[in-house]
């Protein structure tokens, strides 16, 4: 009998050369960096080439510092391109800003003409709307982190309290035993969901401990389909959190779905009571911002998505 299930969306990992043990992602590295623009519809194409020329350039020549991949919004706004840099360590994105000083490769890259010239020419500060590129530095979250409060000294058992003043983070997989081949990560998931939520102050600690809660359900329920992770948000909105979530594809959205109906230990995460009643009561509904909670949808990009042109868009 044929296989009449549809194809998986290809991985993040299939846009590099780059062997999978090379790659840094969302579980391995100590920071990420979400670059976001939105490209000009008549440049949808050209400022596709130049967002994955520019992410596998950097793959290539900093192998072991920084890996970067490209992604789009699944069911958002057309043509806002997704990068995320992954990079071993808050000190290496030095690095990357020397590049743009004494690699005389990467600098043609943004000074080379992307737009053909019966479409006026141009570099690549014409595919992007003006003022549309923003950055978000995300960091795998530790128990105890921006001075939080933990159950049972949990920071103390932290590879951050054990490691001395090592100046490298642990990646987000060391928020899970799931055993390594089990996880899904931004390399090698067919869709991301990446949720933010802005915590009340007040219960700032108590919202970081739902938070990893509600992920390591997702882990143990789900090996092998679903992962989650929590990171902080650096150098932006202080005590807004974020969650990537990693499906395997857009069809184990519905698993997860699921999983909130029928598994009884889930739900009572969602409905314990987690506020003490000196403080009012209550439960992780109270802890965050009224409407602060989104979620975006990210899918990996491939060569020829929504009707653009194929590789290298020529």
């Amino acid at each position: 009998m044929t296989d009449q299930s549809p194809p998986l969306i290809p991985s993040a990992q299939h846009q590099t050369s780059l062997s999978p043990h090379e790659i840094l992602h969302s579980a391995n590295s100590g920071m990420i960096v979400e670059r976001v623009g939105q490209l000009r519809n008549e440049f949808r194409s050209e400022g596709r080439t130049f967002a994955r020329e520019i992410a596998e350039y950097i793959n290539t020549k900093q192998v072991g510092v920084a890996s970067a991949f490209v992604y789009e919004e699944t069911f958002g706004v057309k043509d806002r391109i997704h990068w995320f840099i992954h990079m071993s360590s808050m000190d290496q994105y030095e690095t990357l800003v020397h590049m743009g000083d004494s690699d005389e490769s990467y600098r043609n890259t943004f000074s080379r003409n992307y737009i053909p010239e019966e479409k006026g020419g141009g570099t690549w500060a014409r595919l992007f709307l003006d003022g549309s590129l923003r950055e978000t530095v995300l960091l795998p979250q530790f128990w105890g982190m921006y001075g939080t409060r933990t159950e049972h000294g949990a920071e103390e058992h932290s590879e951050v309290f054990r490691s001395q003043g090592n100046s490298t983070l642990p990646g987000a997989q060391a928020q899970t035993d799931i055993p390594a081949d089990q996880i899904m990560h931004s390399a090698n998931a067919g869709i991301v969901i990446h949720r933010t939520a802005e915590i009340v102050y007040d219960f700032r600690s108590e919202a970081r401990q739902f938070a990893r809660e509600a992920a390591d359900a997702i882990n143990r329920n789900l090996p092998g389909e679903a992962t989650a992770f929590l990171y902080e948000e650096a150098f932006g909105t202080q005590d807004r959190i974020h969650w990537l979530i990693h499906l395997k594809s857009l069809a184990t959205y519905q698993r997860l779905l699921e999983l909130h109906v029928r598994d009884a230990s889930v739900r009572d995460i969602f409905f314990r009571q987690r506020i003490e009643p000196e403080r009012g009561g209550g439960s992780w509904a109270r802890m965050f911002v009224q409407g602060s909670m989104t979620d975006t949808a990210l899918t990996p990009q491939h060569w020829g998505m929504y009707a653009t042109a194929p590789e290298a868009g020529r």
